[in-house]
């Protein structure tokens, strides 16, 4: 046990002025307390502060711990049963003394252990040594060091919600001016100046500490180490001593190493040569493969064996998931762990099948699935990687890897924050592997990447996919074009404009022959067509694909219903062998087997059974589950000819295909139909060509109501793919999350955010340190006599500016406008190299999108080149002038291509011109032999006409009114230039212009800049800043947070919700789930999970009706509070993304409604069905979670109970992939 005692020290006796401090040593340590509370005379200290494990507990007051039982369970008290409350009562008030459970006590934390002392040479064990350990008071609750002592065992996978989560690389701890300032707001200490001497001591930090010190004692220290004289102490804080590491300096030295920081941090690497050193850099691989890789992937595995992180964005099939597999072989080398992280459950199980088959030691977490989660390489969603990372779990202390794939899934409105939050919580000792189609800004994301973590991205791309694709154009209507395919665009890349021609000749002669009927339609606008017309297309195209053996396709088709269809009208076609259909029976009568018998004859297994006897399959969200595994399976194995698919098989599941054939190339996206874009087409396509296999891959694009445009399709197939775009948003969880950790800011966030990638937050703070150096330069600011009101002027000139540039702006959007500036039209030039110089119109581009005006602009003799950016800094102008430029000396002339912000003012007057002379000539003199010669006539004329304007209106030249002269009528015009000229009479009122030290322009002007900069740099700046003050009054409104920001019960309530939070925690808090049964709370519940629009109207019990009507009630009062707070959606809005349309379903379900019954009762498919269900007890789980948070151990149960209702048959049924 720790023995406490006072530091004594020589001191001189305590004056009135000294400060009431003592020093408090904790054992042997090295630890120290600072008391600041003063102490009574000749008083030791107070007995609390010698124990060393505070005061002995104490006995609860007896109604406190009544009220603490009854909450903790209702029924233990029942109120309406007065004689056995009383007994209960009397039985809690007659409690035993128990004297020896004080004697009772944790144990202090072990100071100091045992280090082993080996030869260098020969490793013997030579000696023990005891070394002062350090960190020992760190824990999850209190640090987010990963020196903190592990969590207890039921924690250490997905962590608490009390947790600290660890320090996420390149966020910067707290600075001491932060913890000055938070200090600060703490009880204020009241140093007085002088006359007073305090002990120094010296604590040795190291470089890169996580200590947890007390903030109170940091400023203490630090307003220690600041103001004391070298009299006050033998060693000066400006010259410490050599061993001693000062705190300012501990912060300063990451600063020093990242000085030169304006590097570049995404490194693209060079794959265009061999790499012929492989085999010597890597002797030993951790991984071989039974084949040669390919230039990017050997690439690759050099940087993951320096450890450096990647971004591999290669094409579809060209082999990435080579990178993934050696980092996970290098972690089992290293003996520590790898995360595979994927978008949808359904790719995380294909992948833990494939892992599991190559090494093993694979573990599975899904939603609802947790297979040996203690193993050395785990795959999961990338939601649950976030909830381990903010909830601290231990599994993060031994990760090496954590492999993002399908990184283009970031552009998903919905779940695209979740990769940008896990980006930035992962803390530094973790490399990061990103597996990505290729996307045009891999570098510009990498850059960001590497920005926020602080270290380099590789970034490796492919050049060509492996197997090139031809794409062609099918109709096959008609006898001649059955058994015709025209080429569109060639495995070279050429697109082929002879293949549409073609078949538009062709199609024009069907439509006037006699058989017009069985082509289609005249209307090539129209996309829809008959069944009976894409049946025949349809079998056709299959017959016609099956004799040329380009078996299997995938037909993609941007309708579930459409893929059903087509999937039902082939009842003619049959692609299989008999020995073929021996295999499908076999293997879907054994993978059935762990149905019910019921189960097996849903009429959608039983029509599913059929089609794959035929070699025909269906893929989309609306099969069930075991029946998509199934699909996939037969169709891995070739048995599966033809497979109808959404686009989310593209996504999902990594199965190349010979042929793919589109159906249409325009899809529903949400709010209307539209032509595909080219990222979805290509990552489609992709899909044809299997690697070994095909030389070629095949893409059909149907033209069944007639022919595409050919620039859509040129745009669709050679158009740039969709690039990465961050779909960063604030959602409540990451608020709460972030503010119940106070070293963690939500601002932190968004400022990493790579929405906020465009921040060039290194070259401002580089510029605003230059402008600060200037400006300290410049005398100071003098505002005593006539300059007394030099700062109002400044205000003035400031808000003139901005009227006038917003003026400008209207007039030159106008019509009018631009029809003014016609050639001979004298202009004011302001830009980089001319300061309001006249200019003529000599030319006007007819790009309408970016205007160019080529002008002649008078100058001084000498400055007809364009200046540098060092010349054009050293030439300063005033702040606001509206004197013309007129040289010094000679008159000289430059010919430029003006930018509209390069006119700053169109003038009354006009020059007639000859514009083909002036620039022809200009353009001749340009040239070395004919520089010296002299301007031509045209030329003279018109520089002497501009020259002649400047010297007449030295002071200003009349320019056009926007009201009177180009008759713009809007109101904010009017007004601007009522304001325009206010502000103008008002400049000569002011008395500071007439001074002869009248010099406010440059200092003015630099202090602009700089304050400019600094708005930049600041979190003011951050987009998102104003939805986050309104989020934050919405969760003080609700009590989630208090006003200081601390979270409340509610809010780690609603931080062990995942989606929904806020409507889901008030449920809970206004004991909406408590009147109902388990089956009913499981039905009410599926609001959250259900997004459908249903025409069925459920029949339900009265009690689940009233439950809707309070949580329509709850959304309501929620939705009208945050339109109140201003966040932009409407409550209408709000209460309508929580559909009941799935209510009775459930109900009955949770009840033990068999599945074929309950899919009687409404119109949604099967496989929505099972996913909402499974979601459902994910969110049940939670409730659950949040239940034994608030105490509610009666609500706790019944949630376990309607899980264990719903979790049964074919809805729960274990992954094929898994067992």
């Amino acid at each position: 046990m720790n023995c406490c005692f006072l530091l004594c020290v020589d001191l001189p006796p305590v004056g009135p002025d000294d400060l009431p401090l003592s020093l408090l040593e904790m054992g042997c340590s090295g630890r120290f307390e600072l008391i600041t509370h003063p102490l009574p005379k000749n008083r030791p200290l107070p007995p609390h502060s010698t124990l060393p494990h505070g005061l002995p507990p104490t006995c609860l007051d007896l109604k406190t711990e009544v009220e603490k039982r009854f909450l903790r369970d209702p029924a233990w008290l029942p109120v309406h049963d007065v004689d056995d409350s009383f007994h209960k009562f009397l039985q809690y008030e007659m409690r035993h003394k128990e004297v020896d459970s004080l004697l009772h006590c944790s144990l202090s934390p072990l100071h100091s252990g045992l280090s082993v002392v080996r030869d260098p040479t020969t490793g013997m064990l030579l000696d023990f040594t005891e070394v002062l350990l350090e960190d020992t008071g760190l824990s999850a609750k209190n640090s987010l060091s990963l020196q903190r002592q592990p969590g207890p065992p039921s924690e250490s996978l997905r962590g608490s919600n009390t947790n600290y989560p660890f320090l996420p690389a390149g966020m910067e701890e707290l600075t001491l001016e932060q913890i000055k300032k938070k200090s600060e707001r703490e009880e204020d200490i009241d140093f007085e100046k002088g006359w007073w001497s305090v002990l120094f001591l010296w604590i040795t930090f190291r470089k890169r500490s996580h200590l947890f010190i007390c903030p109170t004692f940091v400023f203490v220290w630090s307003f220690f180490l600041t103001t004391c004289t070298p009299q006050d102490s033998g060693n000066s804080p400006s010259q410490p001593s050599a061993n001693t590491v000062h705190l300012s300096e501990q912060k300063k030295n990451p600063q020093q190493e990242d000085k030169g920081d304006l590097k570049k941090w995404a490194v693209p690497v060079d794959i265009s040569s061999p790499c012929d050193d492989f085999y010597k850099r890597i002797p030993d691989p951790a991984f071989k493969y039974p084949f040669e890789l390919d230039v990017f992937q050997k690439q690759a595995i050099l940087r993951l064996e320096a450890h450096d992180s990647v971004f591999v964005a290669a094409h579809t099939s060209a082999g990435k998931t080579v990178v993934a597999e050696y980092a996970i072989a290098l972690s089992q080398k290293h003996m520590t762990r790898t995360i595979y992280t994927s978008p949808i459950k359904a790719l995380s199980n294909q992948k833990f099948r494939d892992f599991k088959t190559t090494f093993g030691d694979v573990g599975l977490l899904t939603g609802d699935v947790q297979l040996s989660p203690e193993s050395s390489c785990l795959i999961m969603t990338t939601e649950i990687l976030r909830s381990m990372l903010y909830n601290g779990s231990e599994v993060i202390r031994d990760l090496e890897w954590v492999i993002f794939d399908e990184v283009h899934y970031i552009n998903d409105a919905e779940r695209g924050v979740v990769w940008e939050e896990v980006l930035i919580m992962l803390p530094e000792h973790v490399s990061i592997i990103l597996l990505s189609a290729t996307v045009p800004n891999a570098v510009e994301f990498s850059e960001w990447i590497g920005r926020i973590k602080k270290w380099s991205i590789y970034v490796i791309s492919t050049i060509k996919r492996p197997v090139p694709l031809e794409h062609y154009l099918y109709t096959g209507n008609s006898t001649k074009t059955q058994k015709e395919l025209f080429l569109l665009l060639d495995s070279t890349g050429n697109f082929l404009t002879k293949g549409c021609f073609q078949i538009e000749t062709n199609a024009k002669k069907e439509r006037t022959s006699k058989h017009a009927q069985s082509f289609g339609t005249k209307n090539v606008s129209q996309h829809n067509t008959t069944a009976s017309q894409d049946r025949a297309v349809w079998q056709t195209l299959l017959n016609y694909l099956s004799q040329r053996q380009q078996t299997p396709v995938v037909a993609f088709t941007f309708s579930r219903t459409r893929c059903d269809e087509n999937a039902r009208s082939l009842t003619s076609l049959d692609l299989t062998s008999s020995i073929e259909k021996s295999e499908i029976h076999s293997f879907l009568q054994k993978s059935l087997t762990r149905l019910r018998g019921g189960d097996r004859q849903l009429p959608q297994i039983l029509l599913m059974r059929d089609l794959l006897k035929r070699g025909i399959g269906v893929h989309h969200s609306g099969i069930l589950p075991i029946l998509k595994e199934i699909i996939e399976m037969l169709f891995s194995r070739g048995l599966v000819k033809v497979l109808f698919a959404t686009e989310t098989f593209a996504m999902g599941v990594n199965m190349p295909a010979r042929t793919v054939v589109f159906d249409s190339i325009r899809k529903h996206d949400g709010t209307g139909f539209r032509n595909l874009l080219p990222g979805e087409y290509i990552q489609m396509a992709g899909r044809a060509g299997r690697r070994g296999l095909d030389a070629t891959g095949t893409v059909i694009i149907l033209c069944k109501a007639g022919v595409h445009d050919m620039g859509n399709l040129h745009a669709m197939m050679l158009g740039k793919p969709t690039v990465l775009q961050s779909q960063f948003r604030l959602t409540y969880t990451m608020i709460l999350n972030l503010l119940r950790v106070e070293a963690l800011r939500v601002t932190d966030m968004m400022r990493r955010s790579f929405s906020e990638n465009h921040r060039d937050t290194q070259a401002h703070e580089k510029r605003i340190s230059e402008l600060r150096n200037t400006l300290s330069s410049l005398p100071p600011l003098d505002t005593e006599g006539q300059l007394s009101d030099i700062l109002s002027y400044y205000h003035t000139i400031t808000e003139l500016l901005i009227t006038t540039e917003t003026l400008q702006r209207a007039v030159l959007e106008s019509v009018n406008g631009l029809k003014a500036l016609s050639v001979g039209r004298v202009v004011i030039v302001n830009n980089s190299q001319h300061h309001n110089a006249l200019g003529v119109i000599l030319q006007v581009s007819n790009d309408a999108v970016n205007r160019t005006f080529t002008a002649l602009i008078i100058c001084e003799k000498g400055n007809e080149e364009a200046a540098g950016d060092d010349q054009s800094n050293k030439a300063f102008h005033p702040i606001y002038s509206t004197s013309l430029f007129i040289p010094e000396g000679p008159c000289s002339h430059t010919v430029q291509k003006l930018k509209l912000q390069d006119i700053s003012a169109i003038t009354t007057k006009t020059l007639k011109v000859i514009p083909e002379r002036i620039i022809d000539n200009y353009n001749k003199r340009q040239q070395p032999r004919f520089r010296l010669d002299p301007p031509g006539q045209a030329i003279s004329t018109a520089t002497q006409e501009l020259l002649r304007l400047a010297e007449a209106s030295p002071n200003g030249i009349t320019t056009l009114d926007p009201v009177n002269d180009l008759h713009l009528k809007g109101v904010d015009v009017v007004e601007g230039v009522m304001r325009h000229r206010v502000l103008q009479g008002c400049l000569k009122d002011f008395h500071c212009i007439h001074s002869p030290t009248f010099t406010e322009q440059e200092r003015m002007s630099v202090q602009e800049e700089l304050d400019k900069l600094l708005f930049l740099v600041s979190d003011q700046s951050l987009t998102l800043l104003p939805e986050y003050h309104q989020r934050i009054k919405v969760l003080e409104a609700l009590q989630y947070v208090d006003s200081t920001g601390a979270v409340q019960l509610k809010g780690r309530v609603a931080c062990q919700i995942s989606s929904h939070e806020l409507l889901l925690t008030e449920l809970l808090f206004e004991n909406t789930l408590s009147p109902l049964a388990p089956e009913e709370s499981a039905a009410l519940l599926s609001c959250l999970v259900f997004t459908q629009n249903t025409q069925i109207d459920p029949h339900i019990t009265n009690t689940l009706q009233e439950g809707i009507s309070q949580v329509l009630n709850v959304a309501q009062r929620i939705g009208e509070l945050q339109r109140d707070c201003g966040i932009a959606q409407t409550a209408e809005d709000f209460v309508a993304q929580f559909k009941f349309g799935l209510t009775e379903v459930v109900y009955c379900w949770a009840r033990g409604m068999p599945f074929s019954e309950i899919a009687q009762l409404t119109n949604v498919q099967e496989g929505t069905i099972v996913r909402c269900i499974q979601r459902l007890d994910e969110i049940l789980k939670e409730v659950r979670q949040a239940a034994r948070i608030v105490g509610d151990s009666v609500l706790g149960s019944k949630m376990e109970r309607a899980s264990l209702a719903i979790r049964r048959d074919i809805v729960f049924t274990a992954s094929l992939y898994t067992h």
